[in-house]
């Protein structure tokens, strides 16, 4: 496989590839809006469904709030609101009657679901309280947008939202959410750092955040997903108390956490490659497709082994492709859209009792016995995953280096981008001048222990942290 233009030219490779295999519409007649085609759709589709397994398997419940967030609901937070003021959608009327009270569109849901967890919430027994939902969010881009990556309206973003009966009980689940998280993106293949952001830049409201970040082609990191301990914060804002084991009041202790479209962008960028997409098994709409070899005199016993194929292969997901055009055209329209698996079935394959196959990942050709066929795919269908994960982490530990000093960190994060690890001492000044020294943002602190002096004052370390250009 071949990667040169996916490097050299990836915002070009990213617009056009989008289009091409039929993610996304880009042709919608509002900046910033898109419209899922069938395919792309699909793709979200399982993409949600790993999550959503997850989530479930650890007692979330899946719910739905509404889209419009009264305004004095929402101006209850006054941090959170001045994290969003300028980028809410605001409802001012109903037809032509100016409303009494504007309504939000959410940017989040916090101020739509805490004050129903006022209501749910009694006494301990009630909690852990554990939710949440896929909805659409709007925010008010006003930089460039960029199809799933800066967006007016997100299509798909998850957050859940939990209440906990002690900061304790709110710190583990802080753990099990990045458990999650790291379950999710491994199961797509995506490789991730893991750090908490610095205080400048955490989610309004919130103790602290954890964020996960992903490295895309042209050396900028992408944040692919949150997680916030928002302590009491929202609780004593919202009247969110419970009767605790002693018999007193006291407010819930909370947790909230969130992926988006960037997820599936990711799952785009970090495989694809100068052919196009290259999706992992766990997310592709087609595993695999079987492309018919007809010869003259043949057609019709390469149909019946066709069928029979598809019917042993039941449980994944298998299309074939019966359309009359080349093989070659066949074989180039499912590389664009990274089925993982091609399977060739002609008649040299029915008389040998195999068939051929030919992986997306790396292009290699070879042949699998038919007896036990849906075993042999299965096998290598895991490995192309495997395959997938280990290239992707390699290449972008490949990208990340560890600095003594401004100096050596200032050419990396400027000639090759990539991620950048630097000692810092942990002071708000310092870390906002290391970010406008080196035209960089701060992605936050690793669970790693400083071996030196910070790199932007000299003084003690106590910190490492991450540099690099974002999105």
């Amino acid at each position: 496989m071949t990667r040169e233009r996916w490097r050299s030219s990836f915002s070009e490779w990213y617009n056009e590839v989008i289009e091409r295999a039929q993610i996304l519409d880009v042709r919608y007649p509002v900046k910033g809006l898109y419209v899922w085609f069938p395919y792309g759709f699909q793709v979200r589709k399982h993409v949600l469904g790993v999550i959503r397994r997850l989530l479930e398997e650890k007692g979330h419940q899946e719910t739905l709030f509404p889209l419009l967030i009264p305004e004095d609901e929402f101006a209850k937070e006054a941090q959170h609101i001045k994290g969003f003021e300028d980028e809410v959608y605001w409802v001012t009327h109903g037809g032509l009657e100016p409303l009494n009270v504007k309504l939000a569109l959410r940017p989040t849901s916090e101020t739509a679901i805490y004050p129903m967890f006022k209501v749910w919430i009694r006494s301990h027994s009630d909690m852990p309280l554990k939710i949440y939902q896929v909805v659409n969010t709007f925010r008010y881009e006003t930089k460039h947008t960029r199809p799933l990556i800066r967006l007016r309206e997100i299509t798909t973003f998850k957050e859940a939202h939990t209440a906990h009966a002690s900061w304790e009980d709110a710190e583990g689940q802080v753990r099990e959410a990045v458990g999650i998280y790291k379950a999710f993106f491994d199961a797509l293949c995506i490789p991730y750092t893991v750090s908490r952001r610095p205080p400048w830049d955490k989610f309004p409201g919130a103790e602290y955040t954890t964020a996960f970040d992903t490295l895309f082609p042209e050396g900028r990191t992408l944040q692919i997903g949150t997680v916030h301990n928002l302590g009491q914060n929202f609780a004593r804002t919202f009247g969110i108390t419970f009767e605790n084991l002693k018999g007193e009041q006291e407010h819930v202790y909370q947790t909230c956490y969130g992926i988006s479209d960037r997820v599936i962008a990711s799952l785009l960028v970090v495989h694809g490659d100068d052919k196009g997409l290259c999706l992992p098994p766990v997310a592709a709409p087609i595993q695999a497709v079987i492309i018919p070899i007809w010869f003259k005199g043949k057609g019709d016993e390469v149909n019946q082994e066709v069928a029979r194929l598809k019917d042993e292969l039941a449980g994944l997901r298998i299309h074939v492709d019966g359309r009359e055009l080349r093989p070659g055209n066949k074989f180039y329209d499912w590389e664009l859209k990274g089925v993982p698996l091609r399977i060739e079935v002609g008649p040299k394959d029915i008389a040998a009792g195999q068939v051929t196959v030919v992986r997306r990942d790396t292009g290699e050709k070879g042949a699998l016995p038919r007896a036990g066929i849906k075993e042999g795919i299965e096998r290598l269908l895991d490995d192309i995953a495997t395959s997938l994960r280990e290239r992707a982490w390699k290449e972008m530990e490949s990208r990340i280096a560890k600095c003594a000093n401004l100096d050596e960190a200032a050419p990396i994060l400027k000639e090759r981008g990539g991620i950048v690890r630097v000692d810092w001492c942990g002071d708000e000044a310092c870390g906002k001048a290391l970010e406008e020294r080196l035209d960089t943002d701060i992605l936050g602190t690793i669970e790693e222990q400083p071996k030196g002096l910070c790199a932007g004052c000299g003084h003690e370390a106590k910190h490492v942290i991450q540099l690099a250009r974002t999105f």
